[in-house]
Parts: C-alpha cells; sequence; structure tokens
C-alpha cells in the first residue's frame, strides 16, 4: 500500500514554479547588470592602458598623462591606514567577545559599532577635515587621510573579528582553560588562529572600502600626484589617490582617462575578491587538517 502522503507523491504547485523562476530571473538580472557595467568600462578604458600610463605623472610640458603617483598614494593610505586600524580593531574584537561581561555597555558599544559603519563617508570627511586637518593642522595630507578612514574601517574590522571568534566552540576555550593555559595564551594560540579566516576576510575587506573611497579622500587626502621625494615627506603632502584621480578626471571632461583608471581600480577589487576567497579557503582547509 502506498502513502499517499509521500513526498514522491507530492504535485509540484504552479505558485512555486513562479517565485522559482523570478528568483532565477531577478539572480539573471544582477549578472547582466553586473556584466554590462563591466564590459563597458573595460571596453572604453583598456585601449588608454600602457606602460606610460602606468609609470609616469600627468606633465603638461611633456604631454603625459600617468598615475603612478596616485597609485603610489594609494599604497601609502593602504599601509598607514591598517597599521593603525587592524590592531586596533581586532583588540577591541577580543575585548568585547573574550573580556568584557556581557550587558549594557557591550551592548551600547556593538549598536555604536553599526551606527558608525552606516554614517555617509563625506561626513567623516568633513569631521577629518575639521579635526586631524585643522584642530591638528595636518592639512591636506596623507596621515589627515589615514586617520580619517581609520574611522571608517573600524567598526568592519572589528564586527567581523567579533564574529569569527563567535564561531570559535566554546570547548576550545574550556579545554584549553582546564590544563592551565592562561586567558591570553589560549586567546593567541588558539582562538586567533581558528578565527583568522573572518579576521582575513575583514581586513582584506577594509582594503577594498580603502581602494573604493573617494568622498572622505577628497576633504583630507587632496589631489596632489606627484611621486615622493623620499619615504616620511609624502605623509604631510597633499596625496590624490586613484579614486580622486578618477573623479578630477571626470570632472575635467577627460573620460577616457577616467576609464582608465576606472579600468584598474577593477582590476584591483576583483584581485581582492579573489585574495579573500583563497586566503579564506585555505585556512580552512588548514584548520580541517
Amino acid at each position: 500500500m502506498t502513502n499517499s502522503n509521500s513526498i514522491c507523491n507530492k504535485r509540484i504547485r504552479m505558485s512555486d514554479q513562479i517565485l522559482k523562476g523570478l528568483i532565477y530571473a531577478a539572480a539573471g538580472i544582477a549578472i547582466l547588470i553586473l556584466i554590462g557595467i563591466m564590459g563597458y568600462v573595460f571596453v572604453r578604458g583598456i585601449p588608454q592602458i600602457s606602460w606610460e600610463f602606468l609609470t609616469t605623472v600627468p606633465s603638461t610640458r611633456k604631454g603625459t598623462f600617468g598615475i603612478i603617483g596616485n597609485i603610489v598614494n594609494t599604497i601609502y593610505i593602504i599601509v598607514i591606514t591598517l597599521l593603525i586600524a587592524t590592531p586596533v580593531g581586532i583588540g577591541s574584537a577580543i575585548y568585547l567577545n573574550e573580556y568584557a561581561k556581557p550587558g549594557k555597555f557591550v551592548r551600547v558599544i556593538e549598536f555604536t559599532t553599526e551606527i558608525l559603519s552606516g554614517i555617509p563617508s563625506i561626513i567623516f570627511g568633513l569631521f577629518g577635515m575639521v579635526f586631524f586637518g585643522v584642530t591638528l593642522k595636518l592639512g591636506y595630507s596623507i596621515l589627515t587621510g589615514s586617520f580619517t578612514l581609520t574611522l571608517m574601517i573600524l567598526p568592519l574590522i572589528t564586527r567581523n573579528t567579533q564574529e569569527a571568534l563567535k564561531t570559535v566552540p566554546d570547548s576550545y576555550r574550556s579545554g584549553a582553560l582546564g590544563i592551565g593555559a592562561t586567558k591570553w595564551y589560549m586567546i593567541r594560540t588558539i582562538l586567533l588562529p581558528s578565527a583568522m579566516p573572518g579576521i582575513l576576510t575583514g581586513v582584506i575587506l577594509a582594503i577594498g572600502r580603502i581602494v573604493g573611497e573617494s568622498a572622505a579622500l577628497l576633504f583630507t587626502a587632496g589631489s596632489g600626484f606627484l611621486l615622493p621625494k623620499n619615504l616620511f615627506s609624502k605623509l604631510f603632502e597633499s596625496s590624490g589617490t586613484m579614486t580622486i584621480q578618477l573623479y578630477l578626471s571626470m570632472q575635467k571632461a577627460q573620460y577616457d582617462q577616467a576609464f582608465g583608471i576606472a579600468v584598474v581600480l577593477l582590476i584591483i577589487v576583483l584581485g581582492i575578491n579573489f585574495l579573500t576567497k583563497f586566503l579564506t579557503s585555505k585556512f580552512d582547509v588548514t584548520k580541517l587538517k
């Protein structure tokens, strides 16, 4: 006797089929839009890419245009911002997750972090210009831009690290403490290595936000494009990143140059995403072994 309630005998509802079709259609439209935007940018921008474009700075006298100065400025800002934000963000997450007692204080900090992550970047730029640029007298410089971006990416790194630490089983903690390990030793040798995929994801996503930021840097880092005379003098000079140069090129109706910069930015962003997936999978495999 067959069971009429068996899954095999269930009829496929027309509404389920329609909803499934709508889901596939929505996914297809999103993919087509992404391919269309990237395809258009690459078609317009790739002809502008050359060795001269990547290794020179703009020169009216020589009639050349290049973005090497902007690339160097971007690297400067990425390195300085991460040197400040990464230890502070990871340390804050460790304190909130492992040391602070759950309660109103922790909830207030987490709520404040969520609010910070939702503030428009141009407001960070205004604050950075007034506080770091005017009050601390750093002016338009890499330091002003880096300090401002630090405030912007701290919530991203902190929240990602917190979520990564929460995924580590409590048995790891109790087992390490049970054999006499100190709490800091347990955090340093067990929790952080286990949570490393999530921490790395947060840091690399923060790099992506730094690379793509323009509004905040326009008010803080300025738009300088010259190469540094030495390693430290550049920190106090006006220094425009690639996104700033892209904005200025569009403002001057130099669309070919703008599309060339856009191609470089897209390649960097795609590289960051692939690096995220590679490192995450690598650490997951290592952890499973």
